[in-house]
């Protein structure tokens, strides 16, 4: 199932919180071997952990991480205005209506259904507080996964060639996006609405008519 998490709850789920941040440190790290930092517990974090992000985490049926992706509003300090400007020739992107997803990433057993979910979760965050677009940093290897799950991005950027290269990208919401996503995460719209209820203690209409 889907649980949408702020970073200042995170801590009332330690075997999610934990299972994530070690998922994280094997992905980036261990296999795409980046240069981000892992502590001694062998969790993956940065600064942007610390800004009470919203985190979208695919719960497995033992309870553990299976993916997951970072929200924060591009209104606040965000990795695309700090460490990837260039890609926009320098401009920044600021707007409470633009939120920037970050930290994509999927448990050693996830199957096509945990990514498609993730996408899922990002389409009714922009329902729900009413946003226009989501903003994220991908490389070649999102690019397949983005097409087969039927919600690739427009890119405002690009720099570097082959698996080196890297773009910044613009999702809008769709509703036949939506469907299409809902059919690859295998999941009705009742139970993916019923999953944001359960997180947020109200309905993404509800939540519509606050934004």
């Amino acid at each position: 199932m889907l649980r949408y998490i702020y970073g200042n709850d995170l801590s009332q789920f330690p075997v999610l919180q934990d299972t994530m941040h070690r998922d994280r440190a094997t992905q980036f790290s261990e296999r795409l071997k980046w240069a981000v930092h892992v502590d001694d517990n062998g969790w993956e974090r940065d600064e942007y952990d610390a800004m009470n992000p919203l985190y979208v985490i695919w719960e497995n049926a033992d309870g553990t991480h299976g993916g997951s992706m970072r929200f924060l509003p591009t209104s606040e300090q965000t990795m695309v205005n700090d460490h990837f400007s260039d890609l926009l020739k320098g401009e920044k992107i600021e707007s409470p209506f633009i939120w920037e997803c970050t930290r994509f990433v999927l448990g050693a057993q996830a199957t096509p259904r945990v990514a498609a979910a993730m996408m899922l979760a990002g389409g009714e965050l922009m329902r729900a507080f009413s946003l226009t677009h989501l903003l994220g940093v991908f490389d070649p290897r999102m690019v397949r996964i983005y097409s087969m799950i039927g919600a690739s991005p427009e890119v405002l950027g690009s720099s570097g060639e082959g698996r080196d290269k890297i773009s910044v990208g613009l999702w809008a919401y769709r509703p036949e996006d939506r469907v299409r996503v809902l059919l690859r995460a295998e999941v009705s719209s009742d139970v993916s609405e019923s999953w944001f209820d359960l997180s947020f203690g109200r309905s993404i209409q509800q939540m519509q008519k606050v934004a």
